[in-house]
């Protein structure tokens, strides 16, 4: 079972910062997972519009320029990263899930991939876009098909994993508080991986590991990895 670290080693870095990251691939992590929000040229890494909860910073992101974001402080240690930054650091040293959180220039995400794989090492393969926003999702594979996508999803409803098959995703990324083995069997019939999150109890990981999920968005992948041994090199 694939163990993805939820935005980098949160539980002993602050999330979605350059140093959980790093802290991931150290660990041995062959999937890291971030949040993505676009504004003024730049898509910031991090999971809410609102910088209050993870930042030194009060207001909303869209209030300021990205001179002033560059000034921001996660945690009052470090810098808030851009996704060209995450994509230099990781340098396809291994799978990257990028969730997108807020987007407005479609041809602005897709010069990131491509400069993923042109200057960072990156194959396409290793790069896959996840949102709970299934009209971005939409939108992506119709312009640029050959980008993987994940849909996200909270909720099952009576067609199950069909959405996601009928929206040309490789993956249907589950919350743990909806996930069932009929479920999860319905998405594999579809051809679908199944990746369920966020996912911090070894209960729940022999669980889901049993009735075939794939992998698990974890905050804590030091522990999952030392019971989960993971494979040398990781596609989607």
């Amino acid at each position: 079972m694939l163990i993805i670290a939820h935005r980098g080693a949160r539980s002993t870095h602050p999330e979605n910062t350059l140093s959980a990251i790093q802290a991931a691939l150290d660990l041995g992590c062959k999937a890291i997972e971030i949040d993505v929000h676009e504004h003024d040229g730049q898509f910031w890494v991090i999971h809410d519009k609102w910088l209050n909860r993870t930042t030194d910073h009060i207001g909303k992101l869209h209030w300021m320029s990205a001179e002033k974001l560059k000034q921001v402080m996660v945690e009052k240690t470090e810098p808030l990263p851009t996704l060209f930054e995450v994509l230099k650091l990781v340098k396809g040293q291994c799978a990257l899930n990028i969730e997108v959180k807020g987007i407005q220039h479609f041809d602005l995400l897709y010069h990131h991939l491509q400069f993923a794989i042109d200057h960072c090492q990156f194959s396409a393969q290793q790069l896959i876009l996840s949102s709970f926003n299934h009209d971005w999702l939409h939108t992506i594979k119709q312009e640029q098909p050959q980008w993987l996508i994940g849909a996200l999803t909270a909720s099952k409803a009576i067609d199950k994993a069909s959405f996601a098959q009928q929206l040309g995703a490789i993956s249907l990324n589950l919350d743990i508080d909806v996930v069932d083995e009929d479920y999860v069997q319905h998405a594999k019939s579809l051809g679908l991986s199944v990746y369920v999150y966020t996912v911090n109890r070894p209960e729940d990981w022999q669980w889901l590991d049993e009735i075939g999920v794939d992998g698990v968005f974890c905050d804590c992948p030091a522990e999952a990895i030392a019971l989960y041994p993971q494979p040398e090199k990781l596609y989607w």
